[in-house]
């Protein structure tokens, strides 16, 4: 059997290699003596890494010399880029932990300067003061200077976007428990809250007459609901329909966030009517025909962006896009999917059937008319049966199912949005969007989104968030402060009767 540095040393090569050769396409050939940095013989396994970091991030200037030092050369930015991009899975993630943890904070010179200050109390208050600003200076990690030179070569911001969506998987993965991973994703995402605020990000229409290659990724891109083709896209982006995008002038002709809007005379309550109607797809717009938007699809394009806010500027910019245009329009609203009801259902259901407590959940009429439906003996439909006949999506071509069903899903499905709680706010990753927004949990809507996708996902159901922009201030403090959800009448109606049906 082969020891594991023989195996080691090999892949170094061979990625050493691989690495040589592409630095020099990229520099143009030039000497730039990349056979020395690995003439050190390779030892236990440890490959070229400790090499090309100990040359790339440079020490962090001294706090006297920190405004004065001249900056590293290019060439340190591209060589790291070019390393990385070269190592596969398992090595990026060996990379990160040596990058993170061998040039991050001085933890030594932290402490020092920490009981130097407790020293200094007593002190002027500029002494006090300098010395603070030495303390918060010596909490720079060393890398942080790398990324931010980085940053500043072609493709570099998109490079660390790349970076940190790797990081992020390292960490959901849980490939790696290192603090010291969760301290350079911390780090990342502060520069990239910085690079990308609202103040640097362009607004973009997309149009039928936008580059191929925008119009690709934005087909690429929609998460929500599927694009099945060129002309399903021409159709999202023509007559009555509206489609924006945030870019970035680090990242040309990278769309960041996409917002998908339908132009209406009404509230919209089910998605067929939006991505599934072509009839208006060569016609003018009736500027009498619309009085609502309605944002059907929003979409992150960029796993590394998570966490920076983009969605909830691009909203707020496209209402203030679409009131110039229409001054008239008083109406927004979402129409929005609810991915992981189902299977809370499915958990609330077998939770339910392990506790006996399957009467809770309908009333004795219901489950009457559940078993006539089902052509089922008296007393012999169980909770576990109902379980599996509403995962395995059948009852939804039975109309008689469909109608009996409503009620109790519908009830259920408020109290999920509504009563299911993460740290005190909305479990439902798009409600929580949505209400941090300020906006008001408005309508439920039944059979609202009639694709595969959608009767797995929330059993057909879909809810409407409305923005009514004089209150969405206090609507988003209420929630984010107190973690008061704003709730229409119909959607506390199906929460009341969700309680009194489980004797909540």
């Amino acid at each position: 059997m082969i020891s594991h540095p023989v195996i080691w040393a090999f892949r170094s090569s061979v990625r050493c290699w691989r690495y040589q050769t592409l630095l020099k396409a990229t520099l143009g050939g030039s000497k730039v003596g990349v056979w020395r940095w690995y003439s050190t013989p390779i030892r236990g396994g440890v490959t070229g890494m400790e090499e090309i970091l100990a040359r790339v991030v440079v020490p962090l200037p001294t706090y006297e010399t920190r405004d004065k030092s001249p900056p590293p050369p290019e060439s340190n930015s591209l060589e790291f880029m070019h390393f990385y991009n070269s190592l596969d899975k398992e090595d990026k993630l060996g990379f990160l932990a040596k990058l993170s943890q061998d040039f991050g904070v001085d933890h030594k010179g932290v402490s020092e300067l920490a009981v130097r200050l407790l020293d200094t109390q007593l002190r002027d208050l500029a002494t006090i003061l300098q010395v603070e600003d030495r303390l918060r200076y010596s909490l720079t990690p060393r890398y942080k200077q790398l990324l931010n030179h980085i940053s500043r070569v072609e493709g570099g911001v998109k490079f660390l976007v790349d970076l940190r969506a790797d990081v992020l998987e390292i960490i959901s993965s849980k490939t790696s428990e290192s603090a010291h991973i969760r301290d350079l994703n911390s780090t990342l995402k502060s520069l990239l809250s910085e690079w990308f605020s609202v103040g640097l990000l362009r607004l973009e229409r997309i149009t039928w007459k936008s580059p191929c290659e925008i119009l690709q990724k934005i087909s690429q891109y929609e998460a929500v609901h599927p694009v099945r083709n060129w002309t399903d896209l021409k159709r999202r982006v023509g007559p009555y329909r509206r489609c924006y995008a945030f870019t970035h002038a680090a990242m040309p002709g990278e769309p960041l966030v996409v917002l998908h809007v339908a132009l209406t005379e009404d509230i919209s309550d089910n998605i067929q009517g939006i991505v599934r109607e072509f009839a208006t797809l060569h016609s003018e717009e009736d500027v009498n025909k619309i009085n609502a938007a309605i944002f059907y699809s929003i979409s992150s394009t960029q796993a590394g962006l998570q966490g920076v806010e983009l969605g909830n500027y691009l909203i707020k910019r496209v209402v203030r896009e679409l009131q110039s245009e229409f001054p008239h329009m008083a109406q927004f609203s979402s129409l929005s999917p609810i991915p992981g009801f189902s299977s809370w259902l499915q958990g609330l259901l077998s939770q339910y059937r392990k506790e006996g407590r399957g009467s809770d959940l309908l009333s004795e009429q219901e489950w009457k008319e559940v078993e006539q439906a089902t052509d089922s003996a008296p007393g012999t439909l169980t909770t576990e049966s109902l379980r599996k006949m509403i995962g395995s999506s059948e009852w939804m071509h039975s109309e008689r199912l469909m109608r009996v069903l409503e009620p109790a899903l519908m009830r259920l499905c408020a109290w999920y949005l509504y009563g299911e709680k993460r740290r005190g706010y909305a479990l439902n990753p798009v409600a929580n969007f949505h209400l941090q927004n300020g906006a008001t949990m408005w309508r439920l809507n039944w059979h609202a989104d009639t694709s595969p996708r959608g009767v797995a996902n929330s059993c057909g159901i879909m809810v409407n968030y409305r923005y009514f922009l004089n209150e969405t201030s206090k609507n988003s403090t209420l929630y984010l402060q107190n973690k008061v959800i704003t709730a229409s009448e119909q959607v506390l109606g199906l929460v009341s009767q969700f309680q009194k049906n489980s004797k909540l």
